[in-house]
């Protein structure tokens, strides 16, 4: 699956992000201070990796920056995208499930590596949810 992935610094878990990725059969598509040509402020940086979901460029995107506050709110700007800010591995099995989450969205100051695995695990273990309250919800945000 190929996944957008943006960075605002090459700091914390930037890399491993990647690296984890590429360990799961996953071809990352780097922005911001992960690429060498991009610009890597949080906003710029968030929003190319949300255009490539948006535009079928990839399938899903994470998006990290200090907090991931600001990587999560510049995604979502995106039309498309709910991008989902994710501090554990219940939070990530959740966003998928009941929010279909296509965008991750983490702290490069607090998610460690061992935590970025879990997280990750649950993301990929997650699907959407086929309740029709759940669907309807998801589809209700287009319409907001």
């Amino acid at each position: 699956m190929k996944i957008a992935v943006a960075a605002d610094e090459r700091t914390g878990v930037a890399h491993a992000v990647v690296d984890e990725l590429r360990k799961r059969g996953h071809e990352p598509i780097v922005h911001g201070a992960l690429s060498d040509s991009e610009r890597d402020d949080w906003a710029w940086a968030s929003e190319a990796a949300a255009r490539d979901v948006a535009d079928g460029r990839a399938e899903q995107g994470i998006v990290c920056c200090w907090t991931g506050t600001g990587a999560s709110i510049a995604a979502n700007k995106v039309p498309g995208i709910r991008a989902a800010l994710c501090a554990d591995s219940e939070t990530a099995a959740g966003a998928r499930k009941w929010n279909d989450a296509n965008v991750l969205a983490l702290s490069l100051r607090t998610t460690s590596e061992a935590l970025l695995g879990e997280i990750l695990d649950a993301w990929f273990e997650a699907g959407p949810s086929d309740d029709a309250a759940d669907v309807e919800n998801v589809r209700h945000l287009d319409e907001i």
